[in-house]
């Protein structure tokens, strides 16, 4: 890995220096996977990423509806598409499911229990899981419609993960229009910035990272 990694004051929680390319963070995530093994410690990494739609495995093209001058990569994360973009906090964990003894789907459901908990901690009320559509959501003020805020998509290589889960703080969501996120027509896309709650990047990112780490159980030191 080039980019020398910020430490923050949370153990194995590191942060990407400024706005990253996709790319660049996707082969040091396979990278640090192949190369790791029993006794290397868990880490999250905190990115900010410039614009970027990004297919699952199971991505159908269809669902890029207008995609305008914003990059298309196929990615081998489990979902559909979604979009990354300045202020947008991505958490991507690398961890160590055996050494944790929980299956990908036990990891998935705590992944949205952090996300849930932080958005609570901010004073945001109602948010909740969807059956059958990982993430998290949020009611609409003045209707009964959930929006979705955060976003979640894995890979398990070697009995460990990568990619992780993205939580929209205060940013366009313009290019979720351009889009089905994450394969559903119409679904509504919000923000913390949306909903009234005035979180910083830094802010939002340490506060999703420690609850990660606590809710998770990643070893991290």
């Amino acid at each position: 890995m080039n980019v020398p990694l910020q430490a923050t004051d949370t153990p194995g929680v590191l942060r990407w220096p400024g706005l990253t390319d996709y790319q660049t963070v996707w082969q040091s995530m396979q990278a640090f996977t192949e190369t790791r093994d029993a006794l290397t410690l868990d880490q999250i990494w905190l990115v900010e990423h410039t614009a970027v739609y990004t297919l699952g495995l199971a991505g159908k093209a269809e669902h890029v509806l207008a995609p305008h001058d914003i990059p298309v990569i196929k990615s081998d994360r489990g979902g559909q598409v979604t979009y990354h973009g300045p202020g947008q906090v991505v958490a991507y964990v690398l961890a160590d499911l055996r050494r944790l003894g929980i299956t990908i789907r036990e990891l998935v459901n705590r992944l949205e229990s952090a996300v849930i908990i932080t958005l609570q901690e901010m004073g945001l009320e109602g948010a909740t899981r969807k059956p059958g559509a990982p993430g998290v959501y949020v009611p609409v003020p003045g209707n009964a419609e959930l929006a979705k805020i955060a976003a979640l998509g894995l890979k398990v290589r070697k009995g460990c993960t990568y990619h992780g889960v993205s939580l929209n703080v205060d940013m366009d969501l313009t290019p979720f229009d351009w889009i089905n996120p994450c394969g559903y027509p119409g679904l509504r896309t919000v923000s913390l910035a949306s909903c009234c709650v005035n979180k910083s990047w830094n802010e939002s990112a340490l506060a999703l990272a420690g609850n990660i780490v606590r809710v998770c159980g990643v070893r991290v030191e």
